[in-house]
């Protein structure tokens, strides 16, 4: 059995911070406890926008707190996304995020992350992978 906190995982190895400045996330669950996901609190800051692509994820999110505009960009349509709502991208959907309030959300991906993880030139996580266990 696990229990932590997002508390407990404050400035370590599991919070990121993305390299564009518009995101952090408290990663919980992580590929090394290897049971199938990982769970993410994920934080995008108001007045920002984030593209992004999870060609080798499927990712589910629930909002927390704030308000965002989701634009599926492959298809144009928009969707106002508020606590209680969750979005699911299960078909690899290109998506645009442009946050109008701070906006936390836990956040589910399969294949997990390692925790390595941030968005390249095409808003794309890499596949990593954990080691086997010895």
């Amino acid at each position: 059995m696990i229990v932590r906190s997002f508390q407990e995982i404050e400035d370590t190895d599991r919070h990121v911070k993305s390299a564009s400045g518009t995101w952090e996330s408290k990663r919980i669950v992580l590929a090394k406890e290897r049971v199938g996901f990982s769970l993410h609190e994920t934080v995008l800051y108001a007045g920002t926008t984030t593209s992004m692509w999870y060609a080798n994820h499927i990712e589910a999110v629930v909002c927390t707190e704030g308000e965002a505009e989701l634009t599926n960009d492959e298809t144009g349509e928009k969707h106002t996304i508020t606590p209680g709502v969750m979005y699911l991208l299960d078909g690899h959907e290109r998506h645009t995020m442009r946050i109008k309030k701070d906006f936390r959300c836990l956040c589910v991906f399969n294949p997990p992350v390692t925790g390595r993880e941030d968005h390249d030139e095409n808003g794309v996580y890499p596949l990593l992978t954990e080691p086997d266990p010895v």
